[in-house]
C-alpha cells in the first residue's frame, strides 16, 4: 500500500470521529466491571513506551531461511523508524525445532539495540503458514521461554487455555510481556464481541490485548474501531492493538491514536498479512495525525 492509496482517507477519518458509541460489553470473570479512569494504560518496555504519543510500529519477518532472517535485520536494524520487529517463526524452515529457533532469537536480539524483539508462531488457524498441535504450540513455547532470548511473546488465546495459561505465567517469571491475540479471518465480530475478547484477554494477565478482524464492507472497519475506543475508553488497563485487515481495513491502521490502538504493523519488503502498509508511508500519516492531533 504506497502513498497515491492514501488519497480519500481524511473522509474516513471524518467518519471515524462520527462514530456512535458501542453497547457495553459483559464483565469478564477477574476483571472490574466498572469503567476505568481516563489515564491511558502504557507498557514500558526497555525504553519504548507503549501507549504514549504515536502508535508504536511493528515490522514482522517473512524470511524462511536464518540466512534470510539475518540479512533482513541486518539492513533494518538501523532505521529509526521502527520500534518492535516480529520474528515471524512459522514461515521458518526450521520453525518447529526449538533449538535452532533459540539460537536464532539470541543472533536477532543481539542485532537490534533498543529496539524490542516480538516473538511469533502464527498457526495457520489463524493465518499463519504452518499447522501446528496445541501440544506442540505450547511445547515449542516453552522451550524458547526457557532458552531464547526477546521482549514479548505472542499466544493465541484460543489455543488450550490449560496449556497457554501456564505458558503466560512462565513469560512473566522469565520477564517477558504477553500479547493475546485472536484472529478472525474471515468476518468482522459485533463490537460487543470485540469487547469481550478483549475484556478476556486482560483478566487472562495479557500485557498487550490484541485482535485483527477481517472486514466484508467498509461498515466493518468502523465496528472494530469503535469497539477499539470502546474498549480503550472504558475498561482498558492494559495497550490496545486492533487492526481490520485487507485493503478495506488500512484506515485502522493508521488511526490509532484517535481509536485508541498503541501499536500499528508496517512492511519493511513484503507483508506478512494483506493491507499491511510501507513503512516509510505509514510513519508519514502517523506524523501527520499526531501533529494534527496535537493541535
Amino acid at each position: 500500500m504506497h502513498r497515491r492509496d492514501f488519497i480519500g482517507s481524511g473522509g474516513a477519518l471524518v467518519a471515524l470521529s462520527l462514530m456512535a458509541s458501542t453497547p457495553a460489553a459483559k464483565a469478564t470473570p477477574g476483571e472490574q466491571s466498572t469503567p476505568r479512569p481516563e489515564n491511558k494504560p502504557v507498557l514500558k518496555v526497555k525504553n519504548i513506551a507503549i501507549g504514549e504519543g504515536q502508535p508504536k510500529v511493528i515490522i514482522p519477518t517473512t524470511a524462511t531461511t536464518e540466512k534470510e532472517l539475518i540479512d533482513f535485520v541486518g539492513k533494518a536494524a538501523a532505521r529509526e523508524d521502527f520500534h518492535l520487529l516480529e520474528l515471524r517463526v512459522d514461515p521458518l524452515e526450521n520453525a518447529t525445532s526449538a533449538e535452532a529457533v533459540a539460537a536464532l532469537t539470541h543472533k536477532v536480539s543481539a542485532m537490534l539495540g533498543d529496539k524490542l524483539l516480538l516473538l511469533t508462531f502464527r498457526t495457520q488457524a489463524e493465518g499463519g503458514k504452518k499447522a501446528i498441535s496445541d501440544k506442540e504450540y505450547a511445547a515449542l513455547y516453552r522451550s524458547l521461554l526457557e532458552k531464547g532470548q526477546f521482549d514479548l511473546l505472542d499466544i493465541e488465546m484460543y489455543r488450550d487455555r490449560a496449556l497457554t495459561d501456564p505458558l503466560i505465567a512462565l513469560a512473566h517469571k522469565t520477564n517477558r510481556k504477553v500479547i493475546l491475540s485472536n484472529h478472525e479471518l474471515h468476518a468482522t465480530p459485533a463490537a460487543p464481541e470485540i469487547i469481550s475478547r478483549l475484556r478476556e484477554q486482560q483478566a487472562r494477565g495479557a500485557d498487550i490485548l490484541k485482535l485483527a478482524a477481517m472486514p466484508k464492507m467498509p461498515a466493518d472497519v468502523l465496528t472494530l474501531l469503535s469497539a477499539t475506543l470502546e474498549m480503550h475508553q472504558r475498561y482498558a488497563q492494559r495497550p490496545l492493538l486492533t487492526m481490520s485487515m485487507g485493503e478495506t481495513g488500512v484506515l485502522s491502521r493508521m488511526s490509532g491514536e484517535l481509536s485508541g490502538s498503541a501499536l500499528t504493523f508496517a512492511m519493511l519488503g513484503d507483508a506478512s498479512a494483506s493491507g499491511q502498509v510501507d513503512l516509510e508511508d505509514l510513519n508519514s500519516v502517523l506524523q501527520i495525525l499526531h501533529k494534527g492531533m496535537a493541535g
